[in-house]
């Protein structure tokens, strides 16, 4: 993509609403722009890193099993009510009533929606397990909306639904959900810490938050250190015991605020505590048959009585994480994107859009590097070069390709590593070489 054909509107100032680093850099940087109170609007630069995003999450619940489908944004409030939560939601929830003053709402989550489709399809034993998801926006009206879209009232987020015979398997596709997420968060540049957590207003009595540390986290979290390095399990069979990967950090101490035991956390030694703001980028439970039994979620057991599903919920906030990762990975200049969520790989920048020599080498390495496959973003504006920097800088696209006069004059062109700063000085064939290898 060339920049003089691009749409990113970037912002000189920060505007005064923006509290924390991501709301900043994310209106700053064109990535989005607000609509109403907690509402936004994905700009081009924001809806690509959202699509990658959203891509690696499918593509880990995939593997695990996980079916995708796609629930629609409002849902009937006869099924809310059936399980009785219409009523004890609270003020969260939209109502709205449509032209024939039938109630609906704007789904804050699926778990009603996705049970009634489950109890129309499905009789027998014999068609579980299954997990249903499907990745789709939701609405919460939050009293406060604030932090961008760290905590907005309109979010995009995955979430998947268990069905199993028997509170046995409900713990097996829980432990398939709790190692997906280990794998998909990491898959984003992102160390997550699995700890306990209330159940909230989605119930049951087993729940763990997926917390990314960050200063300017929500919740206070206090965990035994080994977790946020312990290794992101690769080669996972999940139809096999996942028991293993679970107690190995089940086993040691980790738990938001509302789950902290202060004697607990001081019987670690001293140098392994650690005490920490966080940011919750996941939230799964086990509730059993909380929804299946007000809906009539049956099927016929092996005896042939019919039996309640076992049933989990499994969440990942998909917008909410792009705001998480630029918590977590940023500078003083701007974001500083991994590479497998970036909006492009590379950045190119033409020091000297008039003179040809460079104008050539740049249109050639941007006609090769589009050709293999590689994500760029062309400078070809004329800017001053020190603006192009600070912009590059600021949107935090993993590498930057310089080319100019001076340098073409010895036959180099610069690379320079937007997060660890290096930079080296290749032929262009060469450079064309490392980012197109493998590829």
């Amino acid at each position: 993509m060339r920049v003089s054909r691009f749409f990113m509107p970037l912002l000189r100032e920060t505007p005064a609403e923006a509290q924390i680093v991501s709301h900043r850099y994310m209106l700053r940087a064109g990535l989005v722009r607000q609509a109403s109170a907690g509402i936004y609007s994905w700009l081009p630069m924001g809806h690509r890193v959202l699509k990658k995003i959203e891509q690696i999450v499918r593509e880990e619940q995939d593997r695990a099993g996980a079916i995708e489908l796609l629930m629609p944004t409002l849902q009937s409030a006869d099924l809310w009510r059936e399980s009785g939560r219409y009523d004890d939601y609270g003020k969260e929830m939209l109502r709205i009533k449509d032209r024939h003053e039938r109630d609906l709402l704007y789904g804050p989550t699926n778990e009603e929606l996705i049970t009634d489709i489950f109890r129309g399809a499905v009789r027998s034993y014999k068609e579980l397990p299954r997990i249903l998801y499907h990745i789709q926006w939701k609405f919460r009206d939050e009293i406060r909306p604030r932090f961008g879209v760290m905590r907005g009232r309109e979010f995009l987020m995955k979430d998947s639904y268990s069905f199993d015979i028997d509170a046995a398997g409900a713990r097996r596709a829980y432990n398939k959900m709790f190692v997906a997420y280990l794998r998909t968060f990491a898959r984003m540049g992102l160390k997550s810490v699995p700890m306990k957590a209330d159940t909230g207003p989605i119930g049951g009595d087993l729940s763990h938050e997926f917390i990314v540390l960050a200063d300017t986290g929500e919740s206070q979290v206090y965990c035994h250190k080994d977790l946020v390095d312990m290794a992101v399990p690769q080669n996972v069979d999940f139809d096999g015991d996942l028991t293993a990967l679970i107690e190995q950090r089940t086993s040691l101490y980790a738990a938001t605020d509302e789950k902290h035991d202060a004697a607990a956390f001081e019987k670690i030694p001293e140098d392994k505590r650690l005490a920490a703001r966080g940011i919750e980028v996941g939230h799964i439970f086990y509730f059993g048959t909380k929804y299946s039994k007000p809906l009539t979620a049956k099927v016929a057991g092996p005896e042939g009585t019919d039996v309640f599903v076992e049933m989990g919920s499994y969440g990942i906030g998909v917008s909410r994480l792009v705001g998480a990762i630029i918590e977590a990975s940023h500078d003083e200049a701007g974001i500083i994107w991994p590479e497998s969520v970036a909006p492009f790989r590379i950045g190119l920048i033409s020091l000297k859009a008039d003179d040809p020599k460079t104008k050539e080498t740049c249109e050639d390495l941007y006609a090769k590097l589009t050709n293999a496959g590689v994500e760029v973003l062309y400078d070809d504006t004329g800017e001053r070069a020190g603006a192009k920097f600070s912009m590059f800088d600021l949107i935090g696209l993993p590498w930057q390709i310089i080319v100019g006069p001076r340098g073409l004059a010895t036959g180099q062109i610069e690379i320079k590593n937007r997060k660890t700063g290096e930079r080296e000085n290749l032929s262009p064939e060469a450079a064309l070489n490392k980012f197109t290898s493998g590829h």
